[in-house]
């Protein structure tokens, strides 16, 4: 999905190979995925070459996940709330350039499942960063704990927060390099007062919807982090204040 991903694993007796078959699904969920890649099933579904009934488990769960993200966030969260990165032509031929989005879920899901790769390889020490979203197991042996660096939303060569990490997964939402790429989903209009959101939790799909949704709201993200279950969120406004909730782990 055109982000670099790093795969860091700390165990002596975990090879290349578990390491080459992360990256093989990673590949593979690029492939089934992406609304880049013309034959992908999303493009499809987009384009109504393909029934959501006739779509792989995998990509039915997805959306079945997303859907119920939407609801949990007030429709914040919403794989239809943005244009396509690129335009797709209909089985009629018409170009569209709107549809279903799951990219936002889609890269935590794909990392825990990278995850789960290399759990069941016997790995208990490693970290990995796709996009600078993250998910950790275990410490940077030697060291006791991953120590998870938040990027300035303004100073680019400084970072907001430290997050010490174990066995947790850390996303953040904000405009970057990229811009203003999360829209309001209820105005179709970039959110205002708000520079990025950090959320950790136990799994990365999850945290970075969350982080997703918060975003998007504005101004009004840091009352909704009150609603959180087995997640925290850290908030950073245009003013420069910092908010998070009570046990957002940093430094």
């Amino acid at each position: 999905m055109g982000m670099p991903i790093q795969v860091d694993v700390r165990d002596v007796g975990v090879g290349e190979m578990v390491v080459e078959r992360v990256f093989d699904w990673l590949r593979h969920v690029d492939a089934t995925f992406s609304t880049y890649h013309a034959e992908s099933e999303i493009s499809r579904l987009n384009r109504g070459l393909l029934s959501r009934d006739g779509a792989t488990a995998d990509v039915r769960a997805v959306l079945d996940r997303c859907e119920e993200l939407t609801w949990e966030t007030d429709g914040y969260f919403d794989i239809r709330g943005s244009h396509l990165p690129v335009p797709v032509e209909t089985a009629a031929g018409e170009l569209v350039t709107s549809g279903i989005d799951p990219s936002g879920f889609v890269k935590g899901w794909a990392i825990d499942r990278a995850a789960a790769i290399l759990d069941d390889a016997g790995a208990r020490n490693y970290f990995i960063n796709a996009g600078g979203d993250v998910r950790t197991r275990g410490g940077a042996v030697p060291e006791g704990e991953w120590r998870v660096g938040i990027r300035h939303p303004r100073e680019h060569d400084m970072l907001a927060a430290v997050v010490p990490a174990r066995d947790l997964a850390v996303a953040t939402s904000g405009a970057y390099e990229r811009g203003e790429h999360i829209v309001d989903p209820h105005t179709g209009l970039p959110p205002r007062g708000v520079l990025s959101v950090t959320v950790t939790g136990s799994e990365l799909a999850t945290a970075d919807a969350y982080a997703t949704a918060i975003f998007a709201m504005g101004e009004a993200g840091p009352a909704w982090t009150t609603r959180l279950y087995g997640y925290e969120a850290m908030v950073i406004l245009e003013d420069d204040r910092v908010l998070s909730t009570r046990w957002f782990p940093k430094e």
